[in-house]
């Protein structure tokens, strides 16, 4: 038989851009945070690539427990990133659940996986250990079979799009490399009539994907309790934001700019002469921390706002957001369904 060859790489005589794909769980409120280290880096992708996202509701499954709380942040992460700048007219969003063709590939693909290889998953050894360090006999307590299987899932989420590039940080790497070994088994065994794409890790670039600091000088995040919300009303902005840590340094000392939570948020978010500014202020004394915390809730409310009234357009139940995402769900289950009639294909349940 002859190999066939890579799907969508021409359309006539035009190259078409290679695809990007993101997914964001949908398990919490989003924070300053997520805008710094995700959601900015990855909608710059749509510049280069041909950009698809998902809202991946079934890996959310592993610890989401409530329905209400499953519909409500699924809307809220899509909400979230339109309102932070994602085009759903220029590029394709969806709900995973929305594409059950998902499903049937993670089956196939589970069927071409090692256990070993799964054994050496992050996420499950990290929990094996904690386990095994808390003097609990049973090493996989607290592991159920949707977190072990987690990562053919995300496989199936990336080579069911085609996809040629998969941004992540460097903590979410193994699962893109996991993609590309599970493909290459894939094709190893069934190649002669068809073949996966082979998936890409792209790290963020030096500037990109950076991380806040939280209230308490941390990493922020959901699980240290110490995040920033990304639409908090102005009020309760401010009462978070004074209540983000500082030492106890004078008003008139020379402070570090570069060791002050406060100033690293800032700088993320003001102006570039408003950062030098408040910089040289810190470092020459004369500033204190809490003329510091003001400058940066009126920076953060001027520019939350916008993107605040706007979430909240798309949050209401008639707004047209359920309908953005359905759309997008018929586009990516067109192109599921050509991969997927590959793949029964080449293993005979076509």
């Amino acid at each position: 038989m002859t190999k066939a060859v890579t799907r969508r790489d021409t359309v006539g005589s035009v190259t078409q851009r290679k695809v990007s794909l993101t997914g964001i769980k949908p398990t919490g409120e989003p924070h300053l945070g997520n805008l710094i280290g995700a959601i900015r880096p990855a909608l710059q992708l749509a510049d280069t690539y041909e950009a698809m996202y998902f809202i991946a509701d079934y890996h959310a499954l592993t610890t989401v427990r409530s329905a209400d709380e499953m519909r409500h942040y699924s809307r809220s992460v899509a909400a979230t990133w339109i309102a932070a700048g994602l085009d759903t007219d220029r590029i394709t969003m969806y709900r995973q659940s929305d594409v059950p063709e998902t499903f049937e590939l993670a089956w196939v693909l589970s069927c071409v996986t090692g256990k070993g290889l799964m054994n050496r998953a992050h996420a499950y050894k990290a929990i094996r250990d904690r386990n095994a360090a808390a003097g609990i006999e049973d090493l996989d307590a607290g592991v159920n079979m949707g977190l072990y299987n987690y990562p053919i899932l995300m496989a199936a989420d990336i080579l069911l799009m085609d996809t040629d590039v998969v941004p992540v940080g460097k903590d979410q790497s193994q699962h893109v490399e996991y993609a590309a070994d599970i493909a290459k088994s894939f094709n190893a065994l069934f190649g002669e009539t068809f073949t996966l794409k082979v998936p890409e890790l792209v790290l963020p670039a030096a500037d990109a994907g950076k991380t806040l600091p939280g209230t308490d000088g941390r990493k922020m995040s959901k699980s240290y309790d110490n995040t920033i919300p990304l639409f908090a009303p102005s009020a309760q902005l401010k009462k978070i934001v004074r209540r983000i840590a500082t030492d106890s340094t004078p008003v008139e000392e020379p402070k570090d700019p570069d060791s002050s939570s406060v100033f690293l948020i800032l700088e993320q978010f003001a102006a570039p002469d408003v950062v030098a500014d408040v910089r040289e202020r810190l470092k020459a004394g004369g500033m204190g921390w809490g003329e510091l915390k003001n400058i940066l809730f009126e920076t953060l409310d001027t520019q939350m706002a916008p993107l605040r009234e706007r979430y909240e357009e798309l949050m209401r139940p008639d707004s047209d957001l359920d309908e953005r995402l359905a759309e997008g769900g018929v586009k990516a289950r067109a192109r599921a369904r050509e991969v997927l009639s590959g793949v029964r294909a080449a293993v005979g349940v076509d």
